[in-house]
């Protein structure tokens, strides 16, 4: 009984996660929103089309439109909150996050350069090895497979047209 009984006031003493306030929240829904402006604005470059005809710019402007809405939805809900708003605080987890975005796209601006096998393995093996703390080997091994395996279904299965410098 006395085991229960702590155990109640442990978890009573485990605090959630720090608030970040409104402002943040604010923050937290402008930059989809302004993403998405962006991405609309660059769509309308590519022909959009219509619906009976679609153009290549149709799909990213139904994105970009539903992340501008998406991040108007964030804004409204984020004024009218009050002090515990549910948006969490930054803290020293949001970097590793912020880290995985960056090799994101340090990946999609050498994807067209390099092609597509040498900067997948590089950011799958970063992955893995410094945001999942995998070992050294697995790490290279599950980047060298999961790359294989992508260049086998999408370039020789399904004829993808991924730039790509391993001919077979």
């Amino acid at each position: 009984m006395a085991d229960t009984e702590s155990e109640a006031r442990q978890e009573e003493d485990v605090e959630g996660p720090r608030s970040g306030g409104r402002v943040q929240a604010v923050v937290a829904g402008a930059v989809p929103l302004a993403l998405g402006a962006v991405a609309a604005w660059l769509s309308f470059g590519l022909n959009v089309g219509s619906l009976t005809d679609p153009g290549p710019g149709l799909w990213p402007l139904i994105v970009a439109g539903l992340l501008v809405a998406s991040g108007a939805g964030i804004i409204v809900v984020a004024a009218k909150a009050g002090k515990s708003d549910g948006t969490e605080a930054f803290t020293r987890g949001t970097f590793p996050m912020l880290a995985a975005a960056g090799g994101l796209a340090v990946y999609a601006s050498l994807f067209e350069v390099v092609g597509f096998e040498i900067p997948t393995v590089l950011l799958l093996f970063a992955w893995l090895r410094f945001l999942g703390r995998e070992s050294w080997l697995s790490s290279a091994v599950i980047a060298v497979v999961a790359t294989a395996v992508a260049y086998a279904l999408f370039i020789l299965g399904l004829g993808v047209p991924l730039p790509h410098i391993i001919v077979f």
